[in-house]
């Protein structure tokens, strides 16, 4: 049996928030991956040569989901194995928190088949990838404590089922994530 050889790689995105009506809501996209499955994940993506990782995290998440975006806090990283064309890729992602500055979901660019707003309290049920899921309600705690206490007084898991899609609009500026929040690192 051929052993795989092994690599690293990394990425950047965010979770984007915006509030409606003083509730909070994030930004998820889904695409097709092999077989057809349609997994709906966080916007993120590769650095460009010399880019800083919040360089990359703002351009990943204006590509793929339209909205021109700010850093408001840093998040934790997750890290998940792969394997792809032969190769057992060790890949460590870093997110931020964000809010919108501009831009429309209409906007994205073609890695995403379906870009949509979900409340915090949606998000476990559409959100394929468990470390995703975790790391939004990680967020929760500092962008809604109150959505933080139902999903977990609830016990939710995430069925990956997502609701019908609402139709995209335009994000005007939102209020701002307060800066005095500390940044969530490590769990």
């Amino acid at each position: 049996m051929a052993r795989l050889r092994a690599s690293t790689a990394t990425s950047a995105g965010g979770i984007v928030v915006r509030f409606d009506d003083g509730i909070p809501s994030l930004v998820v996209g889904a695409r097709r991956r092999d077989r057809g499955i349609l997994t709906w994940t966080l916007p993120k993506g590769t650095p460009n040569p010399g880019e800083t990782r919040e360089q990359t995290a703002i351009r990943e998440v204006a590509e793929e989901t339209g909205l021109q975006v700010r850093i408001t806090d840093v998040l934790d990283s997750i890290e998940y194995w792969f394997i792809q064309r032969g190769t057992r890729i060790h890949k460590t992602v870093h997110y931020y928190l964000m809010e919108p500055v501009g831009g429309d979901l209409a906007n994205h660019d073609h890695e995403f088949d379906q870009v949509r707003w979900v409340s915090f309290d949606e998000a476990p049920d559409v959100l394929t990838f468990e470390t995703e899921r975790a790391l939004v309600a990680r967020a929760a705690e500092v962008v809604d404590p109150t959505a933080a206490a139902r999903l977990a007084a609830a016990g939710r898991r995430g069925s990956a089922a997502p609701a019908p899609t609402p139709p995209s609009s335009p994000t005007s500026a939102r209020p701002p994530v307060p800066a005095e929040r500390a940044p969530l690192r490590g769990t």
